[in-house]
Formats: C-alpha cells, sequence, structure tokens
C-alpha cells in the first residue's frame, strides 16, 4: 500500500546523500518533496501540516547541522515524526481485571468487520486466551451465517442465538453474551456489531445502546485502509458519536496509497491498535508504528521477521539441525531441506517475508513477480524422489533423473538444478555453522576475498615468486644482504647495524650493490 509513497521518499533521500553539509535551501526542497509525497498518497492535509512543520524545525536545527552526517540525521527525524503521527508507541488491549474483557467492534459496512473478528479471535487464541465471537449484526443478510462460518474455519467459540437478516435484539444478545461466556469459561467476548453504507443516526443508536448494555473493555473503530480521507472523517464521526478507543486497519495489503492509515491515529487522537494485511485468517497483527515507518522509509521490519521465524520454528529442531550442520556438509539431507522449506512456507508469502528485509524496496519489481509456486514445484521433486536418494543425492544419474522429472511433472533440467542448488545451499549451511564465514561473501572467515583460505594461498606462492630478482647482480646483492642480517640478529643487532670495533662513519656497502646503484 506505501510502494508509491515509499518510492518518493527514498528519491527525496536520494539527493541528499552525499552533501557534507545541508543549506536552508536543500532543507526546504527536502520537505517540498516530501510534502507532495505525502499529499499524493492522500494524507490528510491538516496532518502534512504539522508533519512538515515538526521535520522543518528539528532540519534547521543544532542535531542536523552539527551532525557528522547531516543526510542521514534529516532521515532520522522523518523516520521519528512518521512514527509519530501513526500513534508513537504500540498500544495494547486492556483486559478486564475480572474476565471475560468485551471488544466491541464498530464501523461501516465492508470495512471487513466481520471477517476481522475472526482474525482477532485466532490471534487471541494465539495469546493463550479463550475468546468467543458473537453475532450482534442481524440485518445484513447471512450476517449471522458469515461469522460462524469464519469462527469455524478460526478455530474459536461461536455465539449466535438469533438467525438475523431483519430478525432479533442485538442489544439483547450482547447482554445474553457475557452471562454465556461466564459459564463456558471464556475470558475474551468479540462483540461484532452492524454497519451501514454510510453514517447515521440509526447506527449511532444501535452502537451505543449495545456499548451501554455490555460496557466494552475496548471499543475499537474498523477502518478500510482503502477508502482514503473518507475513512478519517468517519472516524471522526464515529468518535463523537459513541466513541472508541483504538483503530484498526483493514485490506492493508491493497494498492490504494494508504493516506487513511497516516492520518487517522493524528486526526483522532486514537492509536492504531490492529493491522489486516491479507484474506488468510493468520494475516493480522498488532500494529507497531515504529515499525511500519521503517517499512515506508524501506529499512525493513527485521522484529516483525523474527517474531514469525520464532512463532514458526522450533527451538529443538533449530538446535538439531544446527548440530548436524556443524559436523559435516553430507548431514544434511534433501529431507532435512525440505523440512526448513515447508518451515518457511508456514510464516506466510515469501513475497512479504522478502519485503520486510532492509533494502528489498529496490528489488520490489523482482518480489512482487516472483511465482509462489516454484516452492511446491521444489518439494513436489524432493516428494517424487526415494529415501535413499533424498540421503545421498549424489546417487542420482540420468535415469534416475528422468524418473523423478515424471514423478514431480517438470522437466530434467529442473530436477538437476535443484540437486546442483541444494550441494551448494549445503555447502554454504554448513560453513556458517562451523563458524568459517558464507562463501563468496568479501571480507569474511574462510572465504575466497578479503581474507580467505584461497587468496591467501595464492600471496604465498606470488611473495615466493618474487623472493629472488631476475638482475644477478641485484640477485648477489639481496643474498648479502640476508646474510649480513642473518649474522646481525644472532649477534643480537636486528638491524643489521655495524657494531663492536668497526667504526659506522667506516661502514661501506658490498661493491656489487655500489655498481647497482649507479
Amino acid at each position: 500500500m506505501f510502494d508509491t509513497l515509499s518510492d518518493r521518499l527514498a528519491s527525496t533521500f536520494k539527493n541528499l546523500r552525499g552533501k557534507g553539509r545541508l543549506s536552508e535551501a536543500d532543507i526546504d526542497a527536502t520537505a517540498r518533496e516530501i510534502r507532495i509525497a505525502l499529499l499524493e498518497a492522500d494524507v490528510a492535509l491538516p496532518v502534512v501540516r504539522a508533519f512538515i512543520k515538526q521535520v522543518k524545525e528539528r532540519a534547521t536545527g543544532s542535531e542536523v547541522s552539527q551532525a557528522l552526517n547531516p543526510a542521514q540525521q534529516v532521515i532520522k527525524i522523518v523516520n521519528e515524526e512518521l512514527v509519530g503521527i501513526l500513534g508513537g508507541e504500540t498500544r495494547r488491549l486492556r483486559l478486564a481485571k475480572t474476565p471475560p474483557t468485551v471488544i466491541m467492534l464498530a464501523g461501516l459496512q465492508g470495512a471487513g468487520k466481520t471477517t476481522l473478528a475472526g482474525k482477532l479471535g485466532r490471534w487471541l487464541k494465539t495469546q493463550g486466551h479463550a475468546p468467543l465471537l458473537v453475532a450482534c449484526d442481524l440485518q445484513r443478510p447471512n450476517a449471522v451465517n458469515q461469522l460462524q462460518v469464519v469462527s469455524e474455519r478460526a478455530e474459536v467459540a461461536f455465539y449466535g442465538p438469533q438467525p438475523g437478516n431483519g430478525v432479533g435484539d442485538p442489544v439483547q444478545v450482547a447482554k445474553d453474551s457475557i452471562e454465556y461466556a461466564g459459564t463456558k469459561q471464556h475470558d475474551v467476548v468479540i462483540v461484532d456489531t452492524a454497519g451501514r453504507l454510510g453514517i447515521d443516526q440509526e447506527l449511532m443508536q444501535q452502537a451505543a445502546d449495545i456499548r451501554d448494555a455490555v460496557s466494552p473493555d475496548e471499543v475499537l473503530f474498523v477502518v478500510d485502509a482503502m477508502i482514503g480521507q473518507d475513512a478519517v472523517n468517519t472516524a471522526e464521526a464515529f468518535r463523537d458519536g459513541v466513541g472508541f478507543d483504538g483503530v484498526v486497519l483493514s485490506k492493508l495489503d491493497g494498492d490504494a496509497r494508504g493516506g487513511a492509515a497516516l492520518s487517522v491515529a493524528h486526526v483522532t487522537g486514537k492509536q492504531i491498535m490492529f493491522a489486516s494485511n491479507g484474506e488468510k485468517l493468520d494475516d493480522f497483527d498488532a500494529f507497531h508504528p515504529d515499525r511500519m515507518a521503517s517499512r515506508i522509509l524501506g529499512m525493513g521490519d527485521m522484529l516483525s521477521l523474527i517474531e514469525k521465524a520464532e512463532q514458526t520454528f522450533s527451538q529443538d529442531e533449530a538446535e538439531k539441525m544446527a548440530a548436524k550442520l556443524a559436523k559435516g556438509p553430507k548431514e544434511f539431507t534433501l529431507d532435512d531441506f525440505l523440512a526448513q522449506m515447508e518451515q518457511v512456507r508456514k510464516m506466510g508469502s515469501i513475497s512479504k517475508l522478502l519485503g520486510m528485509l532492509p533494502g528489498m524496496g529496490q528489488m520490489k519489481d523482482q518480489i512482487n513477480n516472483l511465482d509462489e509456486r516454484e516452492v511446491d514445484r521444489t518439494a513436489a521433486i524432493i516428494k517424487s524422489m526415494t529415501p535413499a536418494e533424498r540421503q545421498e543425492p549424489t546417487i542420482i544419474n540420468g535415469s534416475r533423473r528422468a524418473r523423478i522429472a515424471k514423478g514431480s511433472g517438470v522437466d530434467v533440467s529442473a530436477v538437476k538444478g535443484l540437486v546442483e542448488r541444494f550441494f551448494d545451499a549445503r555447502k554454504m549451511m554448513s560453513k556458517m555453522a562451523q563458524g568459517g564465514g558464507m562463501p563468496g561473501m568479501p571480507g569474511m572467515p574462510g572465504m575466497p576475498g578479503m581474507g580467505g583460505g584461497a587468496r591467501k594461498k595464492k600471496q604465498v606462492k606470488q611473495a615466493k615468486g618474487k623472493r629472488k630478482s631476475g638482475n644477478p647482480m641485484k640477485r648477489k646483492a639481496d643474498e648479502e644482504a640476508a646474510a649480513a642480517r642473518r649474522e646481525a640478529a644472532q649477534s643480537g643487532n636486528p638491524l643489521g647495524l655495524p657494531q663492536g670495533g668497526q667504526d659506522p662513519q667506516n661502514f661501506e656497502l658490498p661493491e656489487e650493490f655500489k655498481k647497482f646503484m649507479g
């Protein structure tokens, strides 16, 4: 969603790099470019004005003028101000001292409240809670059925005593759900309320009645991140009419310009707490302003990537794999390779994972064109091999490759390429596990390049070859000088200077050396 904004900011900062000192004109030009970038991203005008004012004030101050690298300091200021307009620190859910904790979802129809209720329920379940989804949207056709299906997919409990489709009292359903949750030991109740196509008094009154009936610990306003400036107007109307404690952004994976996300927290004074960034129930997480700002500026989001890895990978399995690789490359088999690949796939979309890495903004087109099915094809090739072939891929000859290719529905060249890539990956992973560094990377221990073993051997050979000169006179002079140094070292004079009874003023160079020097 923030691709356009990221590209504009990146090109703006590129003009600053390489300047040892920033003039007032440089800062004005940068501020103007940032203002245009934010307005093009559909950020609300009051937010843009406040943001640019803060950036200019800080950029013209001492923290930039006295900095060793003024350009990097300006980027740091923009990053910090972005974090500020996105809400500052991450806000956590307030849990009730006495369960159940009641969370009420509000918003316009089509904002994605029902699906988001399932995502929030699944997320809370992974946090160790026992959530209950309550169907209080009794107006929209099949809203109750939809929430029931979503709850089954999310594997969380559902409460919907009324059929909906215009039948039933949503306020009474909300009241009864609290008692039901107490009897069934649910510590969190998520109330899905009705939405409308626009803000009207009926919607506001119904939402206010449900709020008064259940006294929610959190009222979360669900905003469709793709509707632009109208999201801010809607949020302000809900804040004044019903009131809410936090914002949840849905459809953050869309291709809209994302201005709503950058505006709503600043305009309403309520922080963004969660963000939904995909269609799957797992595409949902707490909103971290600092990480989002880092992504917008193309600096990646390593913390979120690490958290995803920690949720997916088992610590015991990781330790076993590391121990296996440390023993030697042959210990790592295609079965292990397949297991690791499947673990990575569980983390989600490969392109999204790559997008979290710093500097990947420059490879946006390649990442977007990445074929996710390639992982499935690789898995199919490995699964078409016999256990012996997976254990020892060196036995895979021409006839075996043909059989594997036929079994997995690929070309023979694909099988050959996979095996070759596996051998390369195995060597690299084993080298890293043994502390030898990553092959092919300069400046790392044990690698060709700076400090690499191969280059050291080459340097030794070159040094030996240069030890003797091709000029006979120079060679003889070098040999005599070396002999003199050895004698001096043995006599305790490492510099080879005359000593004992020999007067330094009477010291003479060898005749051959005099002739050589002319």
